[in-house]
Parts: structure tokens; sequence; C-alpha cells
């Protein structure tokens, strides 16, 4: 049987390099313009990415674990990430009508430069749009968070 420590550094390089995949999606789709459909699947390869290398540890490893350990750091590392996965559904409200909208108007395929997202989006375009930012940045930030907190959780646990 592997044992917790070796678990928990598999785990640890598995969600360190999660970070590099959401820094690079997040550049790519705003330094690219315009967003076409190439574009939109070239920035969630990565994302997506992403978010696999650290849900899927937090579902199969950490949260099995978490009644055990509930307590002190353990229960402000399980918050803080509780706290980015709710921003990240946040933010994914507004992913949605943002998609149907562009997607309704074909600008995926047919980009239009004249044609403002907020023009074709209705008067609520705009709270979409503000729900997506506040969800992805409250989604990095809170992961940062936790991130920082899960590192010196295992530095104490497994690297002294």
């Amino acid at each position: 049987m592997v044992s917790d420590g070796v678990v928990a550094t598999v785990v640890l390089a598995s969600v360190t390099l999660s970070f590099p995949c959401f820094v690079y999606g997040a550049y790519y789709i705003i330094e690219t313009e315009p967003v076409t459909w190439d574009v939109l699947l070239h920035h969630l390869k990565f994302v997506v990415t992403g978010l696999v290398l650290t849900t899927v540890p937090m579902v199969t490893w950490m949260m099995p674990r978490l009644p055990d350990q509930l307590g002190g750091v353990s229960a402000v590392h399980a918050y803080l990430g509780l706290q980015a996965y709710a921003l990240l559904a946040f933010g994914g409200t507004g992913i949605v009508r943002i998609f149907r909208a562009k997607k309704e108007h074909d600008l995926y395929n047919d980009y239009d430069e004249d044609l403002l997202l907020d023009e074709i989006g209705g008067e609520t375009m705009d709270h979409w749009r503000s729900r997506l930012r506040i969800g992805v940045f409250g989604y990095v930030i809170f992961w940062m968070l936790a991130y920082v907190v899960g590192l010196a959780r295992y530095v104490l646990r497994y690297a002294v």
C-alpha cells in the first residue's frame, strides 16, 4: 500500500501543475481577439485541464479524508476551497448567458466587430459579464489562498 506522504506529494504536484494551466488559459482568452470558436476551445482545453488537476485529487483523496481531520488548519483549507468552487459556480452562470448570446448571433464563427456583446445580450448582459469576472477572479483568489494553506499543511504534516 502507498503511504499518505506519497499520495500527498502526488496531490501537491497535481494541484501545483493546475496553476500554469489556469494562467495560460486566462492569458490566451484575454490576449486573443476576436474570440472565435477555435480560440474558445483552445482556452477551455487549458482551463478544464487545470480544473481536472485540482478537482480529481480533491474529490478522490482530500474530501474522503476530511471528516477524520476536520479542525484547525484543515477546516480553513476546506473552507477556502469550498469558497473557490462556489465562486466558480457563480461565474459559470454568467458564462452560460454570454455563450448563449454569442452562439445565437453566430459570433463564434462569423465575428462582427461592429456588434457589441452588450447589444446582443440585452440590458442584462453587463450583469452576466460582471458575474463572470467576479466568479473567475474570486475562484483564483480563493484557490491561491487554499493552495497556500494546503501547502503549509503538507509541509507541517509530511515534510517535517
